[in-house]
């Protein structure tokens, strides 16, 4: 699909992302069970692949795997080490069938299937096993979906290069089921007060150690009911609310304390990348100056292909 922006109105698809949603946590908690703790989670998340999305190469203690959603061919596959690959097809069922289909197959692949029993970041979370309703599976619309992915990751991880300081990947938290990527000032921040629904404090705690300006995109659900990109600090600073922003039709969200710009604003600007790029670069310009962040020995010019850093010299 190239550089397509593909329309992926939510309401057409929004039981089948609910049901990835939930597929993404059976298999993010298989990483995350057999990988070390690493900064703010970073440990436990999914990357896009230009098929779907995978956990990349897992350390499970009987032997390395990876487990991938194939969007092309409606599958999740998982691959070990060795050579040896199998997998099921993406198709309607019941979140319990999937959390066992995956457990067989991990197992048949000769890994370890430890999975956690319930969701994370959902109001009154329904244990997998227990979630035995059958979920739709819309093939055409999950790959529109993972279009827009492909696009989003190529211009988030264009936007991370200007940036010298600590930065995440581009990665999807299967949690809150978000695109994200965050830059650190390297201050500490005050404790956040979590509260987050089905996810222990001290996670919330150790994600939100040092101040943020996080940017993502989520494919809507949870009282905003289409796809939409997000920005936001932690913590928030004083009148951040009246930033100027750019484009036109980005917002300050006052219920969710965050800038908001919706995914068709994007899909349907003359183009898009700019758009995006805009609303990533103003919204941060204006977290770190009203957060009064040190951007002098922060930022940097965006990176280019084989061109590397000059050290030393005036970014």
């Amino acid at each position: 699909m190239g550089n397509t922006w593909p329309s992926i109105p939510f309401g057409e698809w929004q039981d089948t992302s609910r049901a990835l949603h939930l597929y993404c946590q059976v298999v993010g908690k298989y990483r995350l069970a057999h990988t070390p703790w690493l900064n703010h989670s970073w440990h436990a998340t999914l990357y896009v692949t230009p098929r779907g999305l995978t956990t990349g190469l897992v350390h499970d203690p009987k032997t390395p795997l990876s487990l991938s959603f194939d969007f092309v061919e409606d599958r999740l596959v998982g691959e070990a080490l060795g050579g040896a690959r199998d997998g099921f097809d993406l198709q309607p069922m019941s979140v319990a069938q999937f959390l066992a289909e995956t457990k067989d197959l991990i197992g048949r692949l000769g890994g370890t299937p430890t999975i956690h029993h319930s969701p994370n970041e959902i109001p009154n979370p329904v244990p997998f096993a227990a979630d035995t309703a059958t979920r739709p599976w819309q093939g055409d619309a999950v790959r529109r979906f993972h279009a827009a992915l492909v696009n989003v990751e190529r211009v988030f991880g264009h936007f991370r290069t200007g940036f010298l300081g600590k930065v995440s990947p581009v990665h999807l938290f299967w949690g809150s089921f978000d695109l994200a990527v965050t830059r650190f000032s390297g201050r500490t921040a005050p404790l956040h007060p979590g509260g987050i629904p089905a996810l222990p404090d001290p996670i919330t705690h150790e994600a939100y150690s040092h101040e943020v300006a996080s940017a993502g995109f989520w494919p809507g659900g949870g009282g905003v009911e289409e796809a939409m990109f997000y920005a936001y600090a932690y913590p928030v600073p004083d009148d951040l609310a009246t930033s100027p922003i750019r484009p036109a039709e980005a917002h300050f969200s006052p219920e969710l304390g965050e800038f908001l710009l919706s995914y068709e604003a994007v899909r349907s600007a003359p183009d898009p990348d700019k758009a995006l790029e805009d609303f990533l670069q103003s919204t941060y310009e204006a977290i770190a100056a009203a957060a009064k962040w040190d951007r002098a020995s922060l930022d940097a010019p965006m990176g280019a292909p084989l061109i590397p850093r000059r050290v030393g010299a005036p970014q």
